[in-house]
């Protein structure tokens, strides 16, 4: 008969309830909560990149673009990419290239097309970035994000390339 009552009393615990909502609710938060936080610290941080090597191709090609006589454009341009990558806060180890303007920027020029006056090119910035807590069996080293800006060279530039 102890038994049957040991099963009847534990039953009984069973059907009563009280407390369980608590333990499953923060038992499923915490399940789902991590996930959902660690998905869009990854996105900030990919997008935190895009952003850097928008504006880091943006200010190098004005930065090459406005650069005087001294022929110093390329040194300006690369200091200026990395630092709109410094001001994203993200690593400074970026990429320079070189494109026409109908060209895309997979296999940019490593070297800087002249400055004469009416040129129109495209500066091409890439980052390789490896998203955090993902394997690298699953790719997480073979990211990378570009940014691409269209220079127009002023018509009326006098300077180095213009005869």
């Amino acid at each position: 008969m102890t038994c049957c009552r040991l099963w009847a009393r534990i039953r009984a615990r069973l059907a009563d309830q009280s407390g369980n909502a608590m333990i499953e609710f923060v038992f499923l938060g915490i399940i789902l909560l991590i996930p959902l936080i660690y998905l869009v610290l990854a996105a900030s941080y990919v997008q935190r990149n895009i952003y850097g090597v928008t504006q880091a191709a943006r200010e190098a090609g004005r930065a090459y673009a406005t650069a005087g006589d001294s022929g110093s454009g390329l040194d300006r341009a690369e200091y200026a990419a990395q630092l709109a990558m410094q001001d994203q806060r993200t690593a400074t180890d970026v990429t320079l290239g070189w494109a026409p303007t109908g060209g895309d920027c997979d296999h940019p020029s490593r070297v800087p097309p002249p400055l004469a006056p009416g040129a129109v090119f495209a500066v091409c910035v890439t980052r390789h970035i490896t998203i955090p807590g993902v394997p690298s069996f699953v790719g997480a080293r073979h990211n990378t994000v570009t940014g691409r800006f269209v220079v127009h060279v002023d018509d009326f530039r006098s300077g180095p390339g213009s005869q």
